[in-house]
């Protein structure tokens, strides 16, 4: 595998930086499919097989779970739980099972570090894809939920809506929305990538045991920080639109 895409092939091979792998034409335009894409791409094949695998085991689960049977219902419980104490029982319904794809997806890639891969998330592509979905999702429950009435009050708040003088700054803070939600976690899940490729490009052959404890730290608890952090501001967003819970 190209070593852009593995970052720990060995000291003079460290490499945080994304790479062209190959490219094509389309409608007179180059177009290259990089390493990030190649690292999404192993994410999503390692959650089918999850997928596939879970399928199969709930098909045949049996009255007292055990093994990965239990797993997969802990996993699901608690998932569910976080979605329902967040937005509540009229929107968690509608949108638990794109909460929790989206959490397992960033977390698998936040923690792809572990297994030397450059974790889809350091790329602001992927991140601001994850925050424009989430910005696209808000407007469409705002729009389905709210009157008119009550959007263009919320623009204007705090003062009445005859008085738009706040529309503007509302409108920014709005807009500012995705931004905020794709860099926080790229900037974050990018400087444990870049950490961890200067630890390993310095130390060299003597990074070897030690490391794992940073790995711990950047790969495991900061990823699963910022997922966590991801989902739950995006439920926020979102069950923010409903009049009643």
């Amino acid at each position: 595998m190209n070593n852009a895409i593995l970052m720990s092939s060995g000291a003079d091979n460290i490499d945080f930086m994304i790479h062209g792998i190959f490219s094509y034409e389309i409608f007179g335009h180059t177009v290259w499919i990089t390493t990030s894409h190649v690292c999404i791409l192993i994410v999503l094949l390692l959650m089918l097989g999850l997928a596939i695998a879970a399928n199969r085991t709930m098909k045949h689960a049996k009255e007292i779970p055990e093994g990965f049977q239990n797993v997969l219902e802990i996993m699901v419980e608690k998932l569910d739980a976080m979605v329902y104490g967040t937005m509540g029982k009229v929107a968690a319904p509608k949108f638990v099972n794109y909460i929790s794809t989206i959490f397992v997806f960033i977390l698998m890639s936040n923690i792809s570090g572990l297994f030397g891969l450059r974790p889809p998330t350091a790329d602001y592509g992927t991140t601001l894809a994850l925050g424009l979905i989430t910005f696209a999702l808000i407007h469409i429950t705002q729009f389905k939920n709210l009157p008119p009435k009550q959007i263009w009050k919320d623009m204007c708040s705090p003062l009445p809506p005859w008085l738009p003088i706040w529309f503007p700054i509302n409108l920014i803070s709005e807009i500012a929305v995705p931004i905020s939600l794709s860099l926080r976690m790229f900037a974050n899940v990018l400087s444990g990538t870049v950490m961890m490729a200067l630890v390993y490009g310095l130390l060299g052959k003597i990074a070897i045991i030690w490391p794992a404890a940073l790995h711990v730290y950047f790969d495991l608890f900061s990823g699963a920080i910022q997922t966590y952090v991801f989902c739950m501001l995006t439920m926020t967003y979102i069950s923010q639109n409903y009049e009643t819970e």
